[in-house]
């Protein structure tokens, strides 16, 4: 059974990688591969997996439901307590960026864009970029971008080679900061990694892992870019400069203000963006208060979320659900192991996690490796090996950095590119044709000056 999972897996993954060629959209062929991974799981299992007993011990003690079936449905509504909050974090953070974008917030941005060559606007959004996903976080800063993208490029073409350095960009800036990814972040709240030292040691190799690409892209692009025109009718404008910036400022904020509320509540990261997206709702509210319905029907949230792409959000789920179920059958953690035993050099093992994560899922494959290796005490170091493993190790930090980047392999490797191929509808074989070799090669230069740093 466990092999007809993984077979049913590769075969959504095909389905996904050749949507434009078969012509059925990915979030239909990630649904079907996320259910039926979980109905092969539940269905093929007569006894309870050995790496989940000492928890089926636990829920037989705890619940007044102590059988099998009631445990995977355990295990499966704790997958979707995960797999909610992203999704409710990508619905406000969409949702935000709708409003701001509604009422021209970005041409704060864009009207201080003023070059139209490519290669130089290519240097400026992917700079942005990088530290915008370092403050914010990959994902919402990918949904921002792409938001500046529409109102920057009109060729598509061109556009989706910037939305694709826009991915490489978000989950390089993402890896240097405690808040910038998902996985930094389990580290850092799980006290593998300081602060301090994540931003000191990573944001070097972060910046070529991104310096590389940029400059190789950039070389080859020629010409200058055509900005869309503004659909706008004559002398009619539906808001004013003061609701413009009194928009983009409170939702620019209110972006900002999610990893503080987070570091200071330790509540999961969607709870502080509903929180900005309900102050900036009621603040929209009032600002258009005495307008009539027709002219404050597209700047409220709920003419806003009229126009949410739900396909990506769905998406999203189908392909959270379907690593869960691998997660489950214990896949991923056969696959922690055998790196272990295979390779048994810690760099060799953190660079192949990273790669590993472009096809399923970092933050499974990190949580596997924080299972594994155990933070050693500094009184307890006997030897190099075990240095490594010490609070602010050279195995997490390295991990850190290769399991924030190396998603970028892949479109659907990390859920910054996850977003951008929903929002920008990126077919998945161009993304493999155009950027992933660009991705891996940077990649592995961050990872070679990380090994020249620390080797």
């Amino acid at each position: 059974m466990e092999i007809l999972i993984l077979g049913v897996f590769i075969l959504g993954y095909v389905f996904i990688a050749l949507e434009h060629s078969i012509r059925i959209d990915k979030a239909a062929s990630a649904l079907v591969t996320g259910t039926l991974c979980w109905a092969l799981f539940v269905l093929g299992w007569s006894e309870v997996p050995p790496h989940l007993a000492e928890e089926f011990s636990w829920f037989q003690d705890h619940s007044n439901h102590g059988g099998l079936a009631y445990f995977f449905e355990h295990r499966l509504l704790h997958h979707m307590e995960e797999i909610s909050s992203i999704l409710f974090f990508l619905l406000g953070a969409m949702t935000i960026v709708e409003l701001i974008d509604a009422h021209e917030g970005f041409r704060v941005i864009t009207d201080k864009i003023t070059t139209r060559n490519k290669a130089k606007m290519l240097w400026i959004l992917c700079t942005l970029t990088f530290f915008f996903s370092a403050l914010l976080d990959n994902l919402t800063t990918s949904i921002v971008m792409v938001s500046l993208l529409r109102k920057l490029i009109d060729d598509r073409e061109t556009r989706w080679l910037f939305a694709g350095m826009v991915v490489i960009a978000a989950n390089a800036g993402g890896a240097w900061s405690p808040i910038g990814d998902v996985t930094t972040t389990m580290l850092w709240i799980g006290g593998q990694l300081s602060t301090g030292v994540i931003v000191k040691h990573l944001i070097l190799p972060s910046m070529v892992c991104l310096v590389v690409p940029l400059a190789w892209m950039s070389a080859r692009m020629k010409g200058e870019v055509s900005r869309p025109e503004e659909a706008r009718d004559e002398g009619w404008d539906p808001t004013t400069p003061l609701e413009r910036n009194v928009v983009f400022i409170a939702g620019l904020l209110g972006l900002l203000f999610v990893p503080v509320f987070k570091t200071v509540t330790h509540l999961p990261p969607f709870m502080g963006m509903m929180l900005s997206l309900g102050v900036l709702w009621m603040l929209t509210e009032r600002l258009h208060h005495s307008k009539n319905v027709e002219e404050k029907e597209h700047l409220t949230v709920i003419g806003v979320l009229r126009k949410i792409d739900s396909s990506s959000v769905l998406f999203f789920l189908g392909i959270l659900l379907a690593v869960g179920a691998l997660q489950e059958a214990g896949h991923l953690l056969v696959a922690a192991e055998g790196l272990r035993a295979g390779l048994n050099d810690v760099f060799l093992i953190d660079l192949a996690i990273g790669l590993l994560s472009a096809i399923v899922d970092n933050v499974p494959l990190v949580a596997a490796s924080m299972g594994m290796y155990d933070v050693v005490p500094a009184a307890a170091v006997v030897d190099g090996w075990s240095a490594m493993f010490v609070e602010d190790g050279i195995f997490w930090q390295f991990l850190a950095y290769c399991a924030g980047t190396g998603g970028s392999a892949l479109i659907i490797g990390s859920a910054a590119g996850v977003a951008v191929m929903g929002l920008e509808r990126i077919d998945f074989m161009w993304y493999l044709k155009k950027i992933s070799l660009l991705a891996v090669l940077g990649y592995l230069a961050g990872a070679g000056v990380y090994v020249l740093m620390f080797s």
